[in-house]
């Protein structure tokens, strides 16, 4: 007889949360997970004494304090902030948006005179009525400049698509800033965990309620776990648990070139955007500065990020959430309503963009809905 009240797919964030959670409270968990290491996307390793971001930059930020007062129990963050720095042809601005920006494009001094820029490079736009795509979109935010320097080069490469075929509401928002103040987010908590990410979901899974697999995979006994396990928390792609039935699903995928420098620092900051359409790769990691140059003072690690097309058997990062494939994903949800024994969670169980925070509430308002 099965000794296990869940069976947990994925032990990233969402899965682990609830894992944790769900052992605390007297349950017995299976956690099973297809890659060989524990923590998904936020795992980081060790290299030279840098703590190494394997799936891109993780910088933790939210304004909820439950749930900063949450992860905090698994290990203590620093005072990392996030201020990239964008590389356009050569010349360096800072983002988001702000009058350092503003100073560098255009040599004005005041919020007056960069109000005033913005405005006039709008106005000579002529954009008429509602922004009917993601470069219009931007252009009524923040002018002409801004646009074609840090924004269009960018999210082609990101998105894959020309920034007049996707649509407005992916940029609806974007940070202007008339202050000198280079800290991207605006929440009130933000840092990276002295020691790196992996020690959290390690941390929220080491309870004697809980047993971990690595290097298995779901689909390749997929009948037997629905039959042996009263409850699974799937935290895979939504479409893929069906089968792909109603239809493919949209994402983005990633490509990272790591490699180790025989010098002690790289670049000077942790994250360089390049955002013109030439260079191939969005953006360069030096992960050394996320802890303030920890590690090997001789050597340096960088990761070079390179945006790709997803297709069956690439690893998923994000979804494309337009108009279609919301659609779509409504429909799913609507089959995953009727797997009785089966709760869809996570950023591809839910097909949603969420940040870490985002992903740890989630799964919190998931076991408050089960216990």
């Amino acid at each position: 007889m099965n000794k296990y009240d869940y069976l947990i797919v994925g032990a990233g964030l969402f899965g682990s949360v609830f894992a944790h959670e769900a052992a605390i409270r007297g349950k017995h968990v299976k956690v099973i997970e297809k890659r060989n290491h524990l923590a998904g996307n936020i795992y980081t390793k060790e290299v030279d004494g840098i703590q190494v971001h394997q799936y891109g930059a993780h910088i933790f930020h939210t304004s909820d304090k439950d749930i900063w007062d949450y992860v905090n129990q698994f290990a203590e963050f620093n005072r990392y902030t996030n201020s990239p720095v964008a590389n356009y042809k050569g010349h360096m601005y800072n983002l988001p948006f702000n009058m350092n920006t503003f100073s560098e494009l255009w040599g004005v001094r005041t919020p007056s005179e960069a109000r005033a820029k913005i405005q006039e490079q709008k106005e000579a736009a002529q954009i008429n009525g509602q922004p009917k795509n993601l470069e219009e979109q931007a252009i009524s935010l923040i002018g002409t400049d801004i646009y074609n320097k840090l924004i269009k080069g960018y999210t082609e490469k990101q998105w894959g698509q020309k920034a007049t075929d996707l649509p407005s509401f992916i940029i609806r928002r974007l940070p202007v800033r008339y202050t000198y103040d280079n800290n991207y987010f605006n929440d009130t908590y933000q840092g990276i965990p002295i020691g790196g990410y992996t020690q959290i979901v390690e941390k929220m899974l080491d309870h004697p309620g809980i047993d971990v697999e690595t290097g298995v995979d779901f689909f390749a006994e997929k009948e037997r776990y629905l039959k042996e396990f009263p409850k699974i928390i799937f935290t895979g792609m939504i479409d893929e648990y069906f089968d792909y039935q109603l239809g493919e699903l949209e994402y983005r995928s990633l490509r990272f070139e790591t490699e180790k420098l025989n010098v002690d620092n790289y670049q000077g900051n942790a994250v360089i955007n390049y955002t013109d359409a030439d260079t191939p790769f969005t953006r360069i990691i030096e992960h050394k500065h996320f802890e303030f140059g920890k590690g090997d003072k001789e050597k340096t690690v960088i990761t070079r990020e390179y945006p790709a097309n997803w297709k069956r058997g690439d690893e998923p990062y994000y979804p494309v959430n337009n108009n279609r494939n919301n659609t779509l994903y409504k429909k799913y949800a609507e089959l995953a309503k009727k797997e009785g024994n089966v709760i869809f969670g996570g950023r591809l169980g839910q097909y949603r963009y969420y940040d870490m925070h985002q992903v740890i509430h989630a799964a919190l308002v998931c076991v408050n809905a089960e216990f």
